[in-house]
């Protein structure tokens, strides 16, 4: 069965990134590093044991990468959104099993890549571009060994809702049933798509990220 693993904001820069998470939660994300090749980088925060927010941003000392960025950060349309402020962009599912779930989807399920830094290590596989229907279909990750929420320093918020709106819900419901995901996020149908995470703190403030 797959599960959320993390939720995506992204941002013009980290450093806009982090000062955007730093108002909203009053935590300081942790430096996460470089994604090599890919053109970006990234900044991190703990949602407990289970889960984080990650910030990606283009990262300006890699040159432009032969593909482009991931969550659509080259399109101009998400520039122009995140230059009024970082919002959220999507999502990273985790499965114990990527060679099982990309029998199972074929070429829909995009190419699976090993990667590598410091003592993590996972594979990773994107949807075909244009066909993770805008991001809410989510990549996959499948951790080689402990996986990243377990480095990090505990900010006390959680994830305690992702949602999705989408013009048409039951052809996103069947896109996550095939992945395992039916129950990892609550679709209901909306004229735009949109993504919505619900973050709740141990003081009991409430926080919402939305992607539009």
């Amino acid at each position: 069965m797959a599960e959320i693993d993390h939720i995506v904001l992204g941002a013009r820069t980290l450093e806009e990134g982090a000062a955007f998470v730093t108002r909203l939660l009053g935590v300081k994300p942790q430096p996460g590093g470089k994604h090599e090749g890919a053109g970006t980088h990234n900044m991190l925060v703990g949602l407990g044991p289970d889960c984080y927010l990650e910030i990606i941003a283009p990262d300006p000392s890699q040159p432009e990468p032969p593909q482009p960025r991931l969550f659509d950060l080259d399109d101009p349309a998400t520039r122009l959104m995140l230059e009024a402020e970082p919002r959220l962009l999507g999502w990273v599912a985790r499965t114990p099993s990527m060679d099982s779930v990309m029998a199972r989807l074929g070429p829909r399920g995009g190419t699976v890549r090993e990667m590598k830094r410091g003592d993590l290590a996972w594979r990773f596989a994107v949807p075909p571009q244009r066909q993770d229907m805008d991001n809410l279909i989510p990549p996959m990750i499948e951790w080689r060994g402990e996986r990243a929420g377990r480095h990090l320093h505990d900010s006390h918020f959680r994830l305690t809702a992702l949602e999705a709106e989408y013009p048409e819900d039951e052809a996103l419901r069947r896109a996550l049933d095939e992945r395992g995901l039916g129950a990892a996020l609550k679709v209901k149908r909306g004229p735009h798509p949109r993504l919505i995470a619900h973050l709740h703190g141990a003081d009991g403030a409430e926080h919402t990220l939305t992607s539009g």
